[in-house]
């Protein structure tokens, strides 16, 4: 079964971690569909209806993502604002279409793990900051999946880190 890789990445040609990991995703066809909102809407307008009948395709959804400003790009939060509707997401009567799809995030993120446990830089772990896409995906019903995160882009960057990040996305995937 397929898995559909949702990327929003408003630089990817400047990325390093998300864009080489969309590289060897890409080797995969069988596997994984690589759908980049930026790409396919760069001037930001959303086809609605197109999105949610891809969604509605898969039974696994992966979000993928550079971690800034302590939220997901733009792109993406414009994304949930607008495809997530009332009768289609969620609803008293009807909606629930994400119901039961397995839903995980995988990000980037510029500092090291460290920075996010109570009393360092940020105070919250990342659990506590992602904990608006958990129940945004509990609120339509999905199966939330513990995230995956690459952390220390930006001081502990190596190539051996940025190719073991590639193949522990890979296998986080694979048991997806």
């Amino acid at each position: 079964m397929k898995t559909l890789i949702i990327i929003t990445h408003p630089d990817i040609d400047n990325s390093v971690v998300n864009k080489r990991w969309m590289e060897e995703l890409k080797k995969y066809p069988d596997q994984f569909t690589l759908h980049h909102l930026d790409a396919i809407y760069p001037d930001g307008i959303i086809d609605i209806a197109s999105e949610q009948a891809l969604v509605e395709k898969y039974e696994r959804i992966i979000f993928q993502f550079p971690y800034y400003w302590f939220y997901a790009p733009p792109l993406l939060k414009k994304w949930f604002d607008e495809v997530l509707l009332h009768g289609w997401a969620y609803g008293s009567k009807s909606g629930y279409k994400l119901q039961g799809k397995k839903i995980a995030l995988a990000m980037s993120i510029g500092v090291d793990e460290e920075e996010y446990a109570p009393g360092a830089r940020y105070r919250y772990d990342i659990k506590t900051l992602t904990a608006p896409f958990e129940l945004t995906f509990e609120y339509v019903k999905a199966d939330y999946r513990p995230l995956f995160a690459f952390y220390g882009l930006e001081y502990h960057l190596t190539n051996e880190r940025l190719e073991q990040s590639v193949a522990d996305y890979l296998d986080y995937l694979r048991k997806f």
